[in-house]
């Protein structure tokens, strides 16, 4: 990689982080050496900063779904689904370019019952069907590859759990609980059903717009 291309692609992970170039440049060259990933965030403040930032992209999504649940415009759901997925993946990918967050504490502290999302997730099917379930690889890395069948309604449920579950600790000021929280299951639960659902969302759109 040059070096224009290096410093151009630092200057754009920095954005998308909020953390300095200097410290990316110098994760960066680390990471390139010794195959680990790079810490970009290591002030207090870097780490406020970045999960209001990632709170904000949260509850955007959580929003959109739950009014798209509701019904609010019934004519436009799958289109509206695949942007505001689109736009969480972005958080996703902010949270896996830093480094793992650690919480203070050894455990998580109870954040209280989590929300009940079978009303939401029946209602999704309602909306995306016959669309709702599909096919989808496993893991695409896996020397043998399996299918597996899946739901978008499912999927979205999943990342609706996930994410209210981490912004509860963040409304508690629990930041780093949250950020621990949306990190992690980001790598293990939300970030996969979101991947694949956006995947599915993107199909049936290219295929309404190609087959018109």
């Amino acid at each position: 990689m040059s070096d224009r291309t290096t410093t151009e692609a630092v200057d754009a992970v920095a954005t998308a982080t909020a953390a300095p170039p200097s410290a990316i440049r110098s994760a960066t060259r680390t990471a390139v050496q010794s195959d680990l990933p790079p810490a970009v965030l290591d002030s207090a403040a870097e780490l406020e900063e970045f999960a209001d930032q990632i709170a904000d992209q949260i509850e955007s999504f959580l929003v959109v779904v739950r009014a798209v649940a509701r019904g609010d415009a019934p004519d436009s759901a799958v289109p509206m689904l695949l942007l505001e997925v689109s736009q969480l993946l972005l958080a996703g990918g902010r949270l896996g370019a830093v480094q793992d967050v650690v919480p203070e504490e050894r455990f998580e502290e109870d954040p209280g019952p989590d929300p009940d999302l079978d009303e939401l997730r029946e209602k999704l099917a309602v909306l995306l069907e016959p669309c709702d379930s599909y096919r989808e690889v496993f893991d695409p890395l896996a020397t043998q590859p399996e299918l597996e069948t899946r739901s978008i309604s499912d999927d979205i449920a999943t990342a609706v759990s996930d994410l209210a579950h981490g912004l509860t600790h963040y409304r508690a000021g629990r930041t780093l609980e949250a950020l621990w929280w949306w990190q992690f299951s980001y790598l293990t639960d939300w970030g996969p059903a979101a991947s694949a659902a956006v995947r599915a969302l993107q199909s049936i759109v290219a295929r309404s717009r190609l087959h018109e």
